[in-house]
């Protein structure tokens, strides 16, 4: 067996797979996939709406609740609660598999009748408004979280206290503006540092106390700039900054901004791992193309948002002691061989599943909770199950789906995009591939126009005080205009509330009030994060300077005055303006 090149059916450019891939398809019986990792990604997302919100009455009980199915969307929503109780039952909406009809037609019918849950979010309190989280605690429009308490406008947030529009952070506390950080505490706006205190504008740091606008520093205080201050001069540069003040701040952000591009970049974040590929990998081993894995994961390829698994491919969120597991989103917790799965967990050999848990042996089926032997949620025994799934896999290969462009669906492919309940904005998929509406309709997903928003706007953000100290507490009552007016891109709520917990935290911290809507502070945050691609690159470390000569290195490298050979892939994209060092160019010059 050798690699083959493939061309996706989708974009129509070509991918390589590889032998350790087929291998892999081989231990599952699936055949080689048609779409290449970034169409197969794109799809999955489509399947995934974190941040839309919508309200739409339960349909078993007629509550008005908050939803992320769209009250467009043809399904059937209900209530978290109901639809957790024994007031229904899964195997009600079950029906004979029709060997007449593509799977994925038949599929679709299902999903148009079996309720689904309003959100996916548990023991959580206090928490109405967010989704897909896990034990939060008083927390308002946070998403994909876990144990959390106080936590405000943020994604992907774990284990943190009192924290404000952040991005996947972790341990950190009173922290306000963070993305891709951990161990925080009052640190703001800071990007990529660890184990940092009382500080503002960070990246690739860890360790630092007092410290304002630095780089690539370790276990320094009082440093602005990269430059060492005394206590008191410190303390007096600090007030003349006053982040306060919008103006001032804006002002330090923009000049910082420019500051960052002259030092250079590790080109890669993986820590404590072996033979792995991808960006911010910690804990793992042979792990290939892979992004935000958070340790344990071993032998798998294209995961992203993935903890605790092993020989798992094409997974978008995910994980914990988990085995086997292919082309899915949300999926995992101790389960082995979900396959094609979407909002599925404790689960062991399913096949094309929706919102399933702590089953078995389930073939094209929704909702089911403690169930095995059951097709398209119809019940089966033992013996006619193992029966019929054969025949079932060899009809999907022999009348395949196909979409209206005509692309074919066979045994082996994920979900079609086109009969998601989510429209591609709404979904994950416009937010890491942003497309403009005639775009989204171009290539065959679906675009939902906006649910119209009917804010009475009260104040312009423009004309709102510079400081924060001049904030009046009635501004919580105002209703503030976005300056991006509904830009479809960032999914712009045209207007805004501040609350009274986000109020307070900026008073104590003399922060400025924030002039944006959180989907667009969200937005701009996710812009500071490398995408998940990599590029084949080389060290950008030209002996005494980087090859760009705007960084000069501070002590002499292995390679003398030669430029460094070292080669690697990357998720800076080779026309990005930072500089991206090698592990060793960039550890010689950091620690």
């Amino acid at each position: 067996m050798q690699s083959e090149i493939k061309n996706c059916q989708n974009c129509k450019k070509d991918f390589t797979i590889e032998v350790e891939d087929f291998n892999f398809y081989e231990k599952i019986k699936v055949s080689a996939p048609t779409f290449c990792p970034e169409c197969r990604l794109i799809r999955r997302m489509t399947w995934r709406n974190e941040r839309s919100l919508f309200k739409r009455p339960c349909a078993k009980t007629g509550k008005e609740i908050i939803t992320m199915f769209h009250p467009d969307a043809d399904v059937v929503v209900y209530d978290h609660d109901v639809w957790w109780s024994d007031q229904w039952e899964p195997t009600d909406y079950g029906r004979e598999y029709d060997f007449s009809r593509p799977f994925f037609e038949q599929f679709k019918d299902l999903l148009r009748e079996t309720p689904l849950e309003s959100l996916g979010n548990s023991n959580s309190v206090g928490s109405p408004y967010g989704n897909h989280n896990a034990d939060c605690k008083f927390c308002y429009l946070i998403y994909a979280s876990y144990k959390n308490e106080r936590t405000h406008y943020s994604y992907g947030a774990f284990s943190c206290k009192d924290c404000i529009d952040t991005f996947t952070c972790l341990d950190s506390e009173l922290s306000y503006g963070d993305t891709l950080c951990g161990g925080l505490y009052k640190t703001h706006f800071s990007y990529d540092s660890d184990e940092s205190i009382n500080s503002f504008f960070l990246k690739h740091c860890k360790n630092l106390q007092d410290c304002i606008g630095c780089v690539n520093l370790v276990s320094k205080s009082r440093c602005i700039l990269n430059v060492q201050y005394t206590k008191e001069e410190y303390e007096k540069k600090k007030k003349e900054l006053d982040f306060g003040s919008y103006k001032k701040l804006c002002e330090f952000e923009n000049h910082y901004n420019k500051f960052v591009l002259n030092f250079p970049n590790k080109y890669t974040n993986i820590i404590k791992s072996t033979e792995c590929t991808g960006d911010n990998i910690m804990n793992s081993k042979n792990a290939k193309k892979c992004f935000d894995l958070y340790g344990n994961t071993e032998d798998s390829k294209h995961l992203i948002h993935f903890v605790d698994g092993k020989d798992c491919y094409d997974m978008y969120g995910g994980g914990g002691i988990a085995s086997l597991m292919y082309e899915g989103l949300d999926a995992g917790v101790e389960a082995s061989r979900e396959l094609f799965a979407a909002i599925t967990h404790t689960c062991l050999e399913t096949y094309y599943t929706y919102m399933c848990f702590n089953s078995k042996n389930l073939f094209g089926c929704i909702g089911m909770r403690g169930k095995q032997y059951c097709i398209l949620n119809k019940q089966y025994s033992k013996e006619e199950y193992f029966k019929l799934i054969p025949k079932i896999i060899e009809q999907m290969n022999t009348m395949p789906y196909k979409d209206k462009r005509g692309i074919v669906y066979k045994y082996g492919e994920f979900f079609p995009n086109e009969i998601s309940p989510f429209a591609y904005n709404e979904a994950m998929s416009q937010e890491y591939f942003t497309k403009t509406k005639e775009e989204i309709i171009k290539n065959g997903f679906i675009y939902r126009i906006p649910s119209h928003k009917y804010y009475q706007v009260t104040i312009l953000s423009k004309d709102l005080p510079d400081h924060i100290k001049d904030i009046p507490d009635s501004i919580i009552e105002e209703v503030i205009a976005c300056p991006n007016n509904g830009n479809e891109k960032t999914q712009c709520t045209k207007a805004y509330r501040i609350i009274k917990p986000e109020l307070e935290f900026l008073k104590n911290h003399n922060i400025a009030l924030p002039r944006y809507c959180p989907n667009c502070r969200h937005y701009k945050r996710l812009g500071l994060r490398n995408p998940f691609k990599l590029w084949n690159s080389k060290c950008q470390c030209d002996g005494q300077f980087s090859n760009n000569k705007k960084y000069k290195n501070t002590i002499e490298h292995t390679h003398g005055t030669q430029l460094c050979q070292n080669e690697f892939e990357t998720s800076y994209a080779p026309d990005r303006p930072e500089i991206v060092y090698c592990e060793k160019c960039y550890q010689q010059e950091v620690y």
